[in-house]
């Protein structure tokens, strides 16, 4: 579904992302991880057209989309979900939602997709009235996976989204993710420095070192690498 290949973005003068390849299958959830600073977001960014790459080609079914604005990106099926959550804190749960839908015109989808969203967060329907900036941090990621659901996404990015929460709502977090991507069938590309957790929903795994992509393999196989349990998951 989604390829990089041979990826070369900067800022400014400084290089992030230095020949960056890495491929994810329909229906996969693929996690990268590494440390603060490694080109984690910066990927991510690159593949939503934030950040564009300098050099390299990043397909989405095949079709190239470096070259495209990030509205056009959206438009093709991607939603990005990024660190910090980025919520409209003014706007209710209810208009961040529907913004989330912004892209589409099927009124009545809309409004099942709502409800599924819900289900799906319980506490969201409850506070539906209230401003999203008056939530706690677990909610409002809540909302945010939420409103990039909304869009109907064939690919979800996700940026760090155990950042800053109790480690109650971090699972509860990371089970949804699994459920999304069971039950609507969504490929997700989680960015995650919470490396055990990432890899326990994850089918494979990229690490990544400054701006390299250094190792590649299942989930499982990551989570048993001498390597990676002693650098990443304090093993």
């Amino acid at each position: 579904m989604l390829k990089l290949k041979e990826i070369h973005t900067f800022y400014g003068n400084i290089q992030a992302l230095k020949g960056v390849s890495l491929e994810i299958e329909q229906g996969e959830i693929i996690t990268l991880i590494g440390s603060n600073g490694a080109g984690k977001t910066t990927t991510l960014m690159s593949v939503c057209g934030l950040t564009p790459p300098r050099s390299g080609e990043i397909l989405f079914k095949g079709q190239p989309i470096h070259t495209l604005s990030a509205d056009k990106i959206v438009a093709l099926g991607i939603s990005q979900i990024p660190e910090g959550r980025r919520i409209f804190p003014e706007f209710t749960v209810k208009e961040n939602l529907e913004m989330g839908a912004y892209l589409r015109n099927d009124k009545l989808e809309i409004r099942k997709d709502l409800e599924y969203m819900f289900n799906l967060f319980p506490i969201l329907k409850e506070r539906q009235s209230q401003r999203g900036g008056s939530l706690s941090g677990g909610e409002q990621q809540m909302l945010a996976i939420s409103r990039a659901l909304m869009a109907r996404p064939e690919l979800l990015l996700l940026d760090e989204p155990s950042l800053g929460l109790a480690p109650i709502i971090v699972r509860q977090i990371f089970d949804i993710i699994k459920k999304i991507n069971q039950e609507q069938k969504t490929t997700i590309f989680l960015v995650e420095q919470n490396a055990n957790l990432a890899l326990k929903v994850a089918h494979r795994g990229y690490v990544m070192e400054n701006g390299q992509i250094t190792l590649v393999d299942s989930a499982s196989n990551l989570l048993n690498d001498e390597s990676v349990k002693k650098i990443y998951l304090g093993a």
